[in-house]
Parts: C-alpha cells; structure tokens; sequence
C-alpha cells in the first residue's frame, strides 16, 4: 500500500513522549529527535493529556513531517498496569477530559506521598521534585526519580527504579486509574483509535487474559502496540495470534523518553498500512500533514 495516496510517509513512531508528561525534551525537540533519526510520521503520546500537540504539530509540519495527535491513558486492570494509548481523538471530549484530569490529579497527590515517604529515610522533599518539571508535566515517579539522581542519591532513573521506587522497597503508593475498558471506551466514544501499550512485558503472565481482551475489542480496541522493547518475543507471538484473528491494527514504537530512557526514536516503527488504517478509523481531530 503506497503512503503517497495517504499524505504521509514512513518510517511511522507513533509513542514518544515530552517534558509535558514524564519526558526530558519539549514537544518540538521531541520532533526534532525523531527527524534526526529517521523518523517521517509520528505521534506525540503524552500521559494523560494533549497539552504537547501544538507544539509538536507545528515542529512536524516544519519538518516536513505528519503529526498524529495522540496520547497515553493511564489504566488498570488488577494488579496490572494497562496504558492504553489513543489516537485521533477529540481533545474537548467531556467524559475523557473529565477523567484524564481525575487521573492526573491522584497523580500529584500519590508522588506527594511517595515523596513523603522517601522522606524519612533520604534527604528528599516536594520541592526537589518541582524543581524537575515544568509548568504543564503530569508529575509522577520519573521525576522523583531525577530528583534522587539532582539530589546525588541515585546515579540515574534506571537505579531509582530499580532500588528506592521499587515497590519492594516500601515508599510505593497506588494511584487511580480507570478499568482498561473504560479507556477504551472513553477514547472510541472521543473518536479516537485505542491500542493497548506494551501489553507483554513479562510475557503471558503480563497479558490480560484473553477472555478480557476480547471483552475490549467488543468495545471498540483497535489493536496492540506489538513492536517495543519490552515486550517478550512469546508474548508478541501471542499477540499477533490474537491480532490476525480478530483484524486488529498492530503497531511499532520507540517509546521514547529523551534521556529519561534508552529508547531511540524510530527503534521500532509502524507499517504505512497499519498508519493508514488509524488515520481512516481516528475522527475526533485531524492528523496534521506537511
């Protein structure tokens, strides 16, 4: 399928995120990055909210890129964390906006809490926190995270994960996230196109059952975010199973952080079929072309 009928060009990174979620680089530097690497068509997916797409749309169309509007929802299902991300969605939605914005909300108070309970035993408060975000960024465990490595306690992120913010260690709070569901439908209802994130980290034994994948794809899920680094090569044999059988969208993506991860842009990419296919399905806003 030619991407030249479709007003775009690959190679396509469609989950990359900035300094208004848990990123290091602004929306445009994130642009910017991508097109240094290769990158032609992208989606900006910050955590639970849109703030970045003007930003990012504007650096895309400089480039000579396609931007897709996009996003990272936060959910849960059990003890399983699930990020559904949502594509073509209307930003204004108001059940969407409404949740998105209970999400970020127990987002502050829970790094409060984790910051607190840090607290006791390391030289770490709110502000130290604060001091590693900006105006519109979703605060969460990423930039505790700098604030340790500001702070001299750890030597990078990768260190604070694994030691002080891991839950084993006792400073970990839970925070409100809806039911994967709920996410999706949330961003169907918005005109959006929602792809489950990542979804086998650690294999099967971190995949929804499939009973349950089959309940999201009855309200509307488009597919699976098959291609990523932490995904298991059992567990993207399970999907892809999974994805053939019912006709869903599969996607490939860097996940992207700036020098909050080791993730490169355009690492892993999406076909110009599967862009094709989000770009006719997502009616809530327009894609932005060069």
């Amino acid at each position: 399928m030619s991407s030249a009928s479709h007003g775009f060009s690959g190679p396509a990174d469609l989950h990359l995120h900035s300094n208004h979620s848990d990123g290091t680089e602004s929306p445009a530097e994130v642009v910017a990055q991508a097109h240094a690497h290769g990158v032609r068509t992208l989606a900006l997916t910050d955590h639970d909210r849109s703030t970045g797409w003007q930003e990012a749309g504007d650096a895309a169309v400089a480039l000579g890129m396609t931007f897709l509007p996009g996003m990272e929802l936060s959910a849960k299902h059990g003890w399983r964390s699930v990020h559904v991300l949502g594509y073509l969605f209307d930003p204004d939605d108001e059940a969407l906006r409404a949740e998105t914005d209970r999400i970020r909300g127990d987002r502050i108070g829970r790094a409060e809490r984790i910051v607190r309970n840090i607290g006791r035993d390391y030289d770490l408060n709110w502000d130290d926190v604060l001091a590693q975000t900006t105006l519109d960024a979703t605060v969460g465990r990423p930039h505790i995270a700098d604030a340790l490595v500001a702070r001299g306690i750890v030597r990078d992120r990768t260190e604070a994960f694994d030691g002080i913010l891991h839950p084993r260690e006792g400073y970990y709070e839970p925070h409100y996230a809806p039911d994967p569901l709920t996410a999706v439908r949330l961003i169907t209802d918005a005109g959006g196109v929602a792809i489950i994130a990542h979804p086998v980290t650690s294999g099967r034994d971190s995949m929804m059952p499939e009973p349950y994948i089959e309940r999201l794809i009855e309200a509307g899920l488009g597919g699976f975010e098959i291609d990523h680094r932490e995904n298991t090569e059992a567990g993207k044999r399970e999907l892809r199973r999974i994805a053939a059988t019912h006709d869903l969208i599969v996607t490939g993506s860097s996940d992207y952080h700036g020098t909050g991860k080791p993730n490169r842009p355009g690492e892993h990419t999406t076909s110009e079929e599967m862009v094709a296919r989000l770009l006719a399905r997502g009616i809530g806003t327009s894609p932005r072309f060069p």
